[in-house]
């Protein structure tokens, strides 16, 4: 082989392998550019799907918005500052009763059992008026929405009249119908429609049943939270008749049999 051949060739193959290493080269280049550019997409989708999770977190719930809300629809019978407050009664009847239960409380639930017959033949009466305030504290023991959501369905049965408020409370603290204390059934609307099928003027009640589901007083119940709340009670059921405690003789408790409340409230109207 001639030295000039021996020499193009030798050209020609240096010349073949600074393509090939220009194209690897080219190839290397853009692979690092996908692996950024990928790279960039899925720290900019975590910091997004973060940013979104930190955003949602930091949402209000629905019942926090309820609680702050600056529009708060009423139901109808009642007055007083955002409708919180709910007498039940004669208007004539000279001595009101305070009344203080949260719809999850087992010791409610007894006391409605057992004394509220009484309480309802006393109002008819006319011998003194029921002023109720609603609490929802016990759904702060296990983040539960029960307490809140009866309440707001109470304002719905409330919004019908006053006799479907009280017939439909008396059938929340059934025995057969209140749940165990751990229990949050109350969250559940269609739970809170079935027991109002028991009450003549909510049963297939279109309206009622829209108020439930869409939440309307939900807002409201949050107010009339916020004013148990703000009073001095500590704990439900608590009695008051003229600011004083109705009790049973010698306990600090509201009275839990007809016989102890029918004692207690007697005391009370002669005080």
């Amino acid at each position: 082989m001639s030295a000039r051949n021996s020499n193009a060739n030798k050209a020609a193959a240096r010349e073949r392998l600074r393509e090939e290493r220009e194209r690897q080269a080219r190839k290397d280049r853009a692979r690092r550019q996908v692996i950024v550019a990928g790279s960039t997409v899925a720290i900019l989708a975590i910091a997004g799907g973060v940013g979104f999770a930190v955003v949602q977190a930091n949402k209000p719930s629905h019942w926090e918005a309820a609680r702050d809300s600056k529009t708060v629809t009423a139901p109808k019978n009642t007055s007083g500052a955002n409708g919180t407050t709910v007498v039940i009664g004669k208007p004539e009847a000279k001595k009101t009763l305070e009344l203080y239960e949260d719809s999850r409380c087992p010791i409610c639930a007894t006391f409605e059992q057992q004394v509220g017959a009484t309480i309802q033949k006393d109002v008819d009466a006319g011998k003194y008026k029921v002023k109720f305030i609603g609490a929802t504290f016990l759904d702060n023991t296990d983040n539960g929405e029960g307490s809140k959501n009866a309440l707001s369905a109470l304002g719905a049965a409330l919004d019908v009249s006053p006799e479907a408020f009280t017939a439909y409370k008396a059938a929340l603290y059934s025995e057969r119908n209140h749940p165990a204390e751990s229990d949050d059934t109350f969250a559940d609307d269609s739970a809170l429609i079935k027991i109002a099928d028991s009450v003549d003027a909510l049963k297939g009640n279109a309206a009622f049943q829209k108020n439930v589901e869409s939440g309307t007083f939900d807002a409201w119940a949050m107010k009339m939270s916020a004013t148990f709340d703000s009073s001095s009670v500590e704990g439900t059921p608590t009695l008051r008749m003229d600011g004083k405690k109705v009790t049973s003789a010698g306990s600090d408790n509201a009275p839990l049999t007809a016989p102890e409340y029918t004692a207690a409230i007697a005391k009370a109207l002669a005080g």
